[in-house]
């Protein structure tokens, strides 16, 4: 596995991380924690170096797996997690306020196993403190050796900036894929100019650019994906002639609608690192396999091509969530 460095951060990470949500959290039942470490595991013999959490994902029970699971590799390893919301419940609200970050800190700490924090995210903009406030004060915590660099998550521009000139943002992490572009109106140029890497999550659609998810699956009740207007079954349906596109060019190439879709965010920025999300060895394997798959100009631009003339249907968050991001 390839390495690449987020922006001007000195931070290298592999070329594709894992995101490590679903291993507790918002995709309906979760899988066995033996499972769980053993997938740990398989990544970190791949190669894979950036493991994604949050104090958000069960709450907490996330980052307590990941510091089992990845303590015996913990020097090699690349681990980000989050603060943001208020006792770590996303349904509560956000809460960034300088004391909670600094407890959220030395409580991650102490579930991941570990004395310092490699990527610490704001997870989402709290209006209520000034965005140089929490940048000041996760600049205390790297002074003081706890946190080795500063993200933010799905923040707008303009937020960004504030905070970059108080301590240098390592990272963005917000949606980016075939299917959701918005940050190519704005973001990766502000990025690319401040010199900060881009952390891309749910590059395959939350499943959906996989092309396992059809108009016809069934979701647990327990899902996130049902309170995705984007995944509403007319929106699949709509959307399926992306997962088409994918195909399509796959055959040619000889891989899947996944590895391609990863490809295709590998090939836009060289300081771009997507962390697909995945509970099963074989996806996991697939989606590394993407990193072997090299798309040139003519196969990006007819990409591009096809994929302007498709609609994509559906919001992609309900309204609540949405008014969440881009703060």
């Amino acid at each position: 596995m390839k390495t690449r460095k987020l922006g001007n951060s000195g931070l290298e990470v592999s070329e594709l991380g894992l995101g490590c949500m679903g291993l507790s959290f918002a995709y309906g039942p979760t899988i066995d924690h033996k499972d769980a470490i053993k997938l740990l595991h398989a990544a970190v013999e791949r190669g894979v170096t950036l493991f994604d959490t949050a104090e958000a994902y069960g709450p907490f029970t996330n980052e307590e797996l990941l510091g089992e699971a990845l303590a015996p590799f913990r020097q090699r390893l690349v681990i980000a997690t989050k603060f943001g919301f208020q006792n770590g419940d996303p349904i509560i609200g956000v809460d960034s306020h300088p004391d909670t970050i600094r407890k959220v800190a030395e409580e991650s700490l102490k579930r991941l196993k570990t004395d310092y924090i490699d990527l610490f995210y704001q997870h989402r903009v709290d209006p209520k403190i000034p965005i140089e406030d929490v940048a000041g004060t996760v600049k205390d915590l790297i002074s003081e050796g706890k946190v080795k660099h500063f993200g933010m998550s799905e923040a707008s521009v303009q937020s960004i900036r504030k905070a970059h000139a108080v301590q240098p943002v390592a990272a963005l992490q917000s949606e980016y894929s075939l299917w959701w572009r918005e940050p190519e109106q704005e973001i990766i140029l502000t990025l690319e100019e401040l010199g900060i890497g881009f952390v891309p999550f749910s590059p395959l659609g939350r499943g959906f650019l996989t092309g396992a998810i059809t108009e016809n699956t069934t979701f647990d009740k327990t899902d996130f994906r049902n309170s995705l207007p984007r995944f509403s079954a007319d929106a699949r349906k709509a959307n399926q002639a992306m997962v088409d596109l994918l195909s399509n060019i796959a055959r040619e190439k000889q891989g899947t609608p996944a590895q391609i879709a990863l490809a295709w965010l590998l090939a836009q920025k060289p300081w771009i690192v997507p962390i697909p999300g995945t509970t099963k060895l074989h996806r996991l394997e697939e989606n590394l396999g993407a990193v072997k798959i090299e798309l040139t100009a003519g196969e990006l631009a007819q990409i591009e091509k096809a994929a302007a003339e498709i609609k994509i249907e559906g919001a992609r968050y309900p309204e609540e969530l949405q008014k969440r991001v881009g703060k």
